[in-house]
């Protein structure tokens, strides 16, 4: 199989990603969907490298540490709105104050 986009291997590394999900599950982070390590992978670990063999993909996959991708999920949040303005946030205010 020759080089082809990133987004092309979604559907064929499925079964990788389902393993890494399962992983993180046993390990205590059930949060971690599909989208958001499909996203972290885009971003962060394929970034420089948009087109890929489906074996190095796979192998990205697999070799995905829960501690990496929890530092991005971490950042991402923070960059993400203030937590003050989310209506949890406001209910939260509204019972201190």
């Amino acid at each position: 199989m020759n080089k082809q986009p990133i987004d092309e291997f979604r559907h064929h590394v499925k079964p990788a990603i389902k393993s890494k999900l399962e992983e993180f599950m046993i390990l205590g982070y059930e949060d971690v969907s599909e989208e958001k390590l499909w996203s972290f992978l885009k971003t962060k670990k394929w970034k420089k490298t948009p087109e890929l063999y489906v074996h190095e993909v796979v192998r990205d996959i697999l070799a995905l540490k829960i501690g990496d991708f929890m530092n991005y999920a971490t950042v991402e949040s923070f960059k993400g709105g203030n937590w003050f303005e989310s209506d949890e946030g406001k209910d939260l205010l509204k019972g201190l104050i």
